[in-house]
């Protein structure tokens, strides 16, 4: 007797659409993605970072003028910063959705044009925790977002464990703005430079980047200072900062570009961001600390 093959195939059921997610972003607002994007703008450095290590790069087709790495970014349309984004031009790469900060001043504007927008501020490690696990959330890939956490959280502990102990427990001010602005002790810089066992000379009521009166530096007297080449230049001839430790034993520790954007961006690279500290540590306990030779060559940038 003759049979049907094809009887006795098994009815493969159609793929199920993939569910909504509802994402409840740094401003308390939830929103709701049919599905995962596919056509994403971020306007903050760090989450444009953040997709890219995720392995959605291929995704972004809008980015901030301040997003240049990894290099793939910097070839896609630039929209402004924080205060003056091209809306015309974005509105024209027809998002699926808008990644940024809280600060940024064009959600309204955004969210009134039917614009898919989710605000994340990361400003201490916990929130870089989370916020990762929202972006995780957005993307759809939830378990690479934790492992990603967890592997940034151990090279900072590995970075932590190849101080000597004369590295340790140094007074550390780190300027990121020649305001002067500094990382305070519950910024994720503060938090960074405390797992490296080092002291910050910002209390942490004093918030994550406060705007600093001179003399409250001063009298703090840091061991050791660590600042952007930009804000770099001229800091040793501040009024009455030549009697800070750091100052007369040479143990200022200068970024450059490079380095800053690695240093001032709460996202994927802040292990990188560890072991660049870990190293000023260990230079500065030893001796006198040398300045970068190159001149200093990059556009406006600052905390994003």
């Amino acid at each position: 007797m003759g049979l049907c093959f094809t009887a006795l195939m098994p009815t493969l059921a159609p793929a199920a659409p993939a569910a909504p997610v509802q994402i409840k972003d740094d401003r308390g607002v939830t929103v709701e993605l049919q599905s995962p994007p596919r056509r994403i703008v971020s306007l903050l450095p760090s989450l444009t970072e953040t997709v890219c290590e995720l392995g959605d790069c291929d995704k972004l087709v809008g980015v901030d003028r301040y997003s240049n790495y990894p290099a793939r970014t910097q070839t896609l349309p630039k929209l402004g910063g924080l205060d003056d984004t091209s809306i015309e031009l974005l509105v024209s790469l027809k998002p699926d959705v808008v990644l940024l900060g809280v600060s940024a001043r064009v959600i309204d504007r955004l969210e009134s044009l039917g614009v898919k927008v989710i605000a994340l501020e990361p400003r201490s490690m916990t929130d870089v925790q989370r916020v990762l696990g929202k972006v995780g959330q957005v993307l759809g890939k939830p378990e690479e977002a934790r492992r990603l956490w967890n592997r940034i959280d151990g090279h900072i502990a590995q970075s932590a464990a190849t101080l000597p102990p004369a590295a340790r427990g140094l007074t550390v001010y780190y300027e990121v703005d020649a305001g002067p602005y500094g990382a305070g002790s519950n910024s994720f810089i503060g938090e960074i430079l405390s797992r490296l066992g080092a002291r910050n000379i910002l209390p942490p009521e004093l918030g994550p980047f406060p705007k600093l009166n001179p003399e409250f530096i001063v009298r703090a007297d840091p061991q050791v200072i660590m600042v952007g080449q930009r804000n770099a230049t001229g800091l040793p001839q501040r009024p009455g900062w030549s009697v800070i430790r750091a100052v007369r034993q040479q143990k200022i520790c200068v970024w450059v570009p490079a380095e800053s954007d690695v240093l001032v961006r709460p996202g994927p690279r802040m292990a990188e961001a560890a072991a660049l500290m870990a190293r000023c540590l260990r230079e500065a306990s030893a001796g006198p600390v040398t300045w970068p030779s190159v001149p200093f060559s990059a556009p406006p940038g600052g905390m994003r």
